[in-house]
């Protein structure tokens, strides 16, 4: 039966259609945003990847372990996290319970436990087909930007002997270089990095220096504005309040824009009321498949399409060039168009609503 379904989405892969606006990209006119979709299909083995619900409860049963948190906080956490959908307010009060009294959150135990489930990362690697595409794309030209706290890309990228750096938002010149294409191997990781766990953010109100910085939020925002955002293994990511802050609700006439999301294709009713929904948004919803399994093929393929599309000169893209003349042209109209003078810094729009609750 295996060999069977195996056989059966082989040649789904081989039959389906790519929607042609997306494969005629070329790589440095996109932006991958990486969710767990990508970390999970890369290392099933570990279930704190899979999920942010996922990484909690890998996270509670390391304090459990360690023996950091009492047994009747590990009680506590565990029914919420069971029940309780804001998983960022129970992911913050469980770093808050693991740090000094103080209100410090430095240091604490909660990156000892972050250590604990993410140990040794790279030899959990079971299938790197994902990154390898991901990988194709950044050498052409691609950025990446990811919700993960995990930094799988990176030590599959210099496996491969690229000079992979991973970036966080606390570091204005870094991500301002990056922004303006100048860190071709750069993973800008909006959350965090479990490597830096003082420096992961939970909250918007933990963005706000960011957010207030409005030459960092015009770099963001042009981005936004001026490159194919490609959504990879994403899930929720479009209800993160950081990414909303950072650039859906920053970001004015979104429906001008195209972005792109790839999707398991659950059921129909459910798949075309979101194809309609995030159309508001500028984002073209696109299915991998109907089951997870079809979701690394697809991606090999859809880059390799991408890539061919770049030509024989893809290899040679100056990495410091995010758009071709036509983009950047038609980013520039779109600025103009929504009354922004392009000389000018944009100014981010009303933060509260923009960050939610």
């Amino acid at each position: 039966m295996d060999s069977v379904a195996k056989t059966t989405n082989r040649s789904e892969q081989k039959s389906r259609k790519f929607l042609k606006s997306l494969v005629r990209k070329q790589p440095q006119e996109l932006l991958l945003v990486i969710g767990t979709g990508v970390s999970a299909a890369v290392a099933p083995g570990i279930p704190a990847l899979r999920s942010w619900r996922g990484c909690i409860e890998a996270v509670i049963e390391a304090a459990g372990q360690l023996e950091v948190l009492h047994p009747g906080d590990i009680a506590e956490f565990r029914r919420k996290v069971t029940k309780d959908r804001d998983l960022l307010v129970l992911a913050h009060d469980l770093i808050r319970k693991m740090s000094p009294r103080t209100g410090d959150t430095k240091p604490n135990f909660f990156q000892d436990c972050l250590m604990e489930v993410f140990d040794s990362l790279e030899h959990h690697i079971q299938d790197p087909l994902v990154l390898q595409a991901i990988l194709n794309l950044m050498e052409r030209g691609a950025m990446v930007l990811t919700t993960n706290y995990d930094n799988l890309l990176e030590l599959f990228g210099r496996q491969q002997g690229r000079p992979m750096e991973s970036l966080d938002l606390k570091d204005k010149t870094k991500v301002l270089q990056w922004a303006r294409g100048h860190i071709k191997y750069g993973v800008l990781h909006i959350h965090g990095l479990y490597t830096d766990p003082c420096g992961m953010v939970l909250d918007p109100s933990g963005y706000k220096d960011v957010t207030q910085d409005s030459e960092v939020m015009e770099a963001l925002q042009n981005l936004y504005l001026s490159r194919s955002f490609l959504f990879v293994g994403c899930g929720e990511t479009l209800r993160d309040q950081i990414f909303q802050a950072l650039f859906l609700y920053a970001v004015p006439n979104r429906v001008d824009l195209e972005h792109y999301m790839l999707v398991l294709k659950e059921g129909e009713d459910h798949f075309f009321k979101q194809q309609a929904d995030l159309l508001l948004h500028g984002i073209k919803v696109v299915s991998y498949g109907d089951c997870f399994d079809s979701f690394p093929g697809y991606v090999q393929e859809l880059s390799a399409q991408i890539c061919r599309q770049g030509g024989p000169d893809a290899d040679r893209v100056d990495s410091t060039t995010l758009l071709s003349n036509a983009c950047q042209d038609c980013a520039k109209r779109k600025l103009e168009e929504n009354g922004v003078e392009v000389s000018k810094r944009l100014r981010l729009s009303d933060t509260d609503d923009a960050g939610g609750s």
